[in-house]
């Protein structure tokens, strides 16, 4: 009995170390104090009857003790429940209906007046951003000449891979076993910067049946190939903390550079070895990403309508590839139901959305698909009186906490914990609070003007 107390008294002592240390690395005051608080307190519930001898006591141990394997016992539970199953679409969707393509509509143009006579039930909507500063505009809100110069740059290096993302297929195909091909484009995008990729077959609702963007505006999207490669980058959780000021956006257009860069150099590769490859980047879609890649094993889509990764949440950028290359497609389980179960009971992100845009209620048909869908018109409007892209979604999400051994450790317990889920709601709640104030922008980003 006294080896099993001192064996729960130490596990408990090392989780709450590990949490006091991670906290004081993340600066997070509460989550420290709350971590310190357990290391001290809950160890001793078991610590403490080993110097104490007495009928009392082994009573207590007795219990103790039954009560934590009975805990250990139901974490394990972890049922299949149909009600939180992955949902597959049954729907193309038009690039033309996305809040970037409609925000590049001009008034009085014959685009303008072509979509607003298929779609009028937009138009209203759509003026209530036209009438707002708008992205990165000096008269928005969160208006910083540093962080929004920085993201027009990579905006503008971004807008001249576009040439790039499909050319030349090389006459001289390469033979090689989809096996090794798949291993290599894996480890070298990974090199390359991407913190992960994953491969899956191409089907018809990855792809827009239109395009809605710049120069190609209404060209129809004839899905040709077969496999799809998806790739995500970080986001700085150090960024992302003062979403949704300046610093949200101005990470955000890195990652999508530096994801378009390595979506372009993968393509090229593939081209170079003989097979047709076309990179999907921002500004420059034909594939739908967050689909792609949760096909891919990448992840889930949650509540907010983003791909929810295995280790970092909503935090990241993605770029896909698709090609006729040999490759071997991920073939384990699509989706994960953990994730679903969790966005429908947190609900954080809805509640912390400044313009109420992400659903409260549970997945609805929508475009004969169960999903989530937010309020893209209100999403977007709040975005163009900003002057970023939010983000605040992103930054109170229980996933996008960094990715170290306590955290990871929180999201392995989420996946395969049925009590585990519902521990960690309040327990996020708890040490970083319901609702998180306001980050603070990196010292270096403030913008002082000169005197």
């Amino acid at each position: 009995m006294k080896y099993i107390l001192l064996i729960f008294g130490l596990g408990l002592a090392f989780i709450f170390l590990i949490s006091t240390i991670t906290s004081i690395a993340e600066r997070q005051k509460r989550a420290t104090f709350l971590s310190f608080l357990g290391l001290i307190l809950l160890p001793t519930l078991y610590i403490a009857p080993l110097l104490l001898i007495n009928d009392a006591t082994n009573y207590y141990s007795y219990a103790l003790i039954a009560l934590s394997i009975t805990f250990i016992i139901a974490l394990l539970y972890n049922p299949h429940d149909p009600k939180y199953k992955t949902s597959t679409p049954n729907h193309i969707f038009d690039e033309r209906d996305t809040m970037f393509s409609r925000m590049e509509l001009v008034p009085g143009t014959e685009k303008y007046n072509q979509y607003y006579a298929t779609k009028p039930e937009n138009e209203e909507k759509d003026n209530l951003f036209r009438q707002q500063p708008g992205l990165l505009s000096p008269k928005a809100i969160f208006y910083n000449p540093l962080a929004f110069s920085a993201a027009d740059a990579n905006f503008y290096t971004v807008s001249k891979l576009g040439p790039f993302i499909n050319d030349k297929v090389s006459s001289t195909k390469v033979e090689i076993d989809a096996d090794d091909l798949s291993i290599f484009v894996k480890e070298w995008v990974k090199k390359l910067g991407a913190i992960d990729v994953g491969i899956c077959l191409m089907k018809d609702y990855h792809y827009y049946h239109t395009k809605g963007r710049r120069e190609t505006y209404g060209k129809k999207i004839a899905p040709r190939y077969q496999y799809g490669i998806a790739l995500t980058v970080e986001m700085s959780e150090q960024m992302i903390k003062a979403a949704p000021k300046g610093s949200v956006i101005m990470e955000s257009a890195e990652q999508y550079l530096k994801s378009g860069v390595i979506a372009v150099t993968l393509a090229a590769l593939l081209r170079n070895l003989g097979y047709e490859a076309q990179a999907h980047i921002d500004g420059n879609y034909e594939v739908i990403c967050p689909l792609v890649a949760r096909d891919a094993g990448l992840g889930e889509i949650g509540r907010m309508g983003l791909l929810m990764t295995h280790n970092l949440g909503p935090r990241v950028r993605i770029a896909v590839v698709t090609t006729n290359a040999p490759l071997q497609p991920y073939n384990g389980k699509v989706g994960d139901e953990s994730v679903i179960e969790f966005c429908t009971k947190c609900k954080k992100c809805a509640e912390n959305c400044p313009s109420q845009s992400i659903p409260y209620d549970d997945r609805s048909i929508s475009d004969n698909t169960l999903r989530w869908k937010i309020n893209s018109e209100s999403c977007f409007t709040y975005w163009t009186k900003v002057g970023t892209d939010c983000g605040r979604c992103i930054q109170v999400c229980p996933y996008s906490h960094p990715n170290n051994l306590m955290h990871n450790m929180i999201r392995f317990g989420i996946k395969h914990s049925k009590l585990f889920r519902i521990m960690a709601l309040h327990l996020d709640d708890l040490f970083y609070k319901r609702k998180p104030p306001l980050g603070k922008l990196p010292y270096w980003v403030e913008y002082k003007p000169s005197k």
